[in-house]
């Protein structure tokens, strides 16, 4: 049929039907498509529109902090009746504020002058119009974006972020106490080495990731209100007889920020980059749970509990794809690509002040998006696992070798206690065991033929590959 005007207008160039065109719901990238349920949480903090309630909540109550403490000359308190009208536009900032403040920005061509604005508009209904001049006041546009930015961080870390990674180290956890003594075969440089027990591996993760959570929940989250390059000089100028510091380490403190008092026109972002290094940290050790938790399943460890009526593979039924943990692995590395780019380049600012942070700190969002959508993957597929220990106790069973460690260091003890006939231990078990497969009766005949004190070769002769695991069992105490 031939092509109508209609038609042309929703094609791209190269003649194919123009998505963006016929559906607002078709998304770019992927954190707001296929995966938005799993991210939806931190819209609330780190979308566009998040961003600019929480500066309609800065603006807000900063006009309520220079009034409440009679700051300029005729602005005195609100009374609550105002304070809390004024409070109400932040708590009502629903969609149709996010599109006027979008048709205010088309005009201003400013997102933070926009706000102002729009806060301006509201203040008549409220009876406060003759203190519209005391919106924004003193401030330039980092002083709102700085304290903005730093709420919504704050949120989405403490309220979103950090419970979803302390409820996933819970689950590891849980599962390193309830396979605290089921021995496993190490592998050290991929290689069979001495035996530990899965529980205590899984302790070594619980206890990684646990470090790296606590100093998360140390960060120090920082904010400045001083104006252009820092130094309140509008401020001054025209109130001069204000303590402007006390003004502003008040207000940044009375938001739940940590007040920085030196800085240019930007606060200088050094805590979200200490911030950023720890969680792409905690990303990176996330990233090698996956890898171990894949090669384990793929020597059959564990055994993937099949999703009633998923496919595994479009043309292999047999397949359970561990598809959780290798889709966890490529956004843990997305999510820690950018936050690596985020600390290094919020860090810098040229003089007192260039818009690089600005168009990078829109994509914090994406950064920690992708890290939460690994979280959710890792638990998921946890969820499915179950320990094959039948495949685990015929691994130790037929590896017998690594009990050479063991009958060495007992013949380095025996001698030292005056054995005859313990001489070059570890030569003596090389020879026998290195590159060798070794059976329980060749390992048995050899301890017998060593000359060992009664107590030694008893013990040794009851030692077996399962049962040489230390203390492994006990260490996992050491998550409580």
């Amino acid at each position: 049929m031939p092509e109508t005007a209609a038609t042309a207008d929703t094609r791209t160039p190269s003649g194919r039907l123009a998505l963006a065109a016929s559906s607002q719901q078709i998304a770019l990238g992927p954190l707001d498509g296929r995966y938005q349920s799993a991210v939806a949480p931190l819209v609330d903090y780190l979308s566009e529109a998040a961003l600019n309630r929480d500066r309609v909540a800065v603006e807000v109550e900063w006009l309520i902090h220079l009034t409440g403490n009679s700051v300029l000359p005729g602005a005195g308190p609100l009374t609550a009746e105002q304070q809390e009208k004024l409070r109400a536009i932040v708590t009502e900032f629903d969609a149709g504020s996010v599109a006027e403040l979008a048709d205010i920005e088309a005009v201003t061509v400013h997102d933070v002058k926009a706000v102002e604005y729009y806060i301006g508009r509201r203040l008549p209904a409220i009876g406060i119009e003759h203190l519209t001049a005391l919106v924004h006041f003193g401030c330039t546009s980092e002083d709102i974006n700085n304290l903005s930015y730093a709420l919504g961080i704050k949120g989405a870390v403490e309220d979103v972020w950090l419970p979803a990674a302390r409820k996933l180290v819970a689950q590891i956890s849980a599962m390193a106490e309830a396979n605290r003594a089921v021995p496993m075969l190490s592998r050290t440089h991929g290689q069979p080495a001495t035996p530990t027990t899965l529980g205590k591996e899984l302790a070594v993760i619980a206890h990684r990731l646990n470090r790296q959570l606590d100093r998360i929940a140390r960060t120090e989250y920082l904010g400045k209100i001083n104006g252009a390059t820092g130094t309140y000089a509008a401020h001054v100028a025209s109130v001069p007889g204000a303590d402007w510091q006390h003004v502003a380490q008040s207000f940044v403190e009375g938001l739940g920020l940590s007040w920085n008092p030196l800085t240019t026109q930007i606060e200088s972002h050094d805590w979200q980059a200490e911030l950023y290094a720890d969680v792409a940290r905690f990303n990176r050790i996330l990233h090698n749970v996956c890898t171990d938790i894949w090669s384990y399943i793929s020597i059959g460890y564990f055994v993937q509990i099949p999703v009633a009526g998923a496919t595994g593979s479009s043309t292999m039924p047999h397949k359970v794809n561990p598809i959780r943990f290798e889709n966890a692995e490529a956004n843990l590395e997305i999510s820690s690509g950018l936050l690596d780019v985020l600390g290094s380049t919020l860090v810098t600012s040229r003089w007192q002040r260039d818009l690089t942070d600005s168009s990078s700190q829109r994509n914090i969002g994406v950064a920690f998006g992708h890290s939460l959508l690994a979280i959710s993957n890792v638990a998921k597929g946890l969820d499915r696992l179950k320990v094959a220990e039948d495949v685990l106790a015929a691994d130790l069973d037929t590896n017998w070798e690594v009990l050479g460690e063991a009958i060495q260091m007992v013949m380095r003890a025996e001698a030292i206690a005056g054995v005859e006939g313990m001489e070059n231990p570890y030569e003596r078990l090389k020879d026998l065991t290195r590159g060798q497969r070794v059976d329980a009766a060749r390992m048995q005949e050899f301890v017998q033929s060593l000359g060992l004190s009664a107590d030694a070769e008893a013990r040794l002769l009851a030692l077996t590959p399962g049962k040489y695991t230390g203390i492994a069992d006990k260490l996992v105490d050491h998550l409580a």
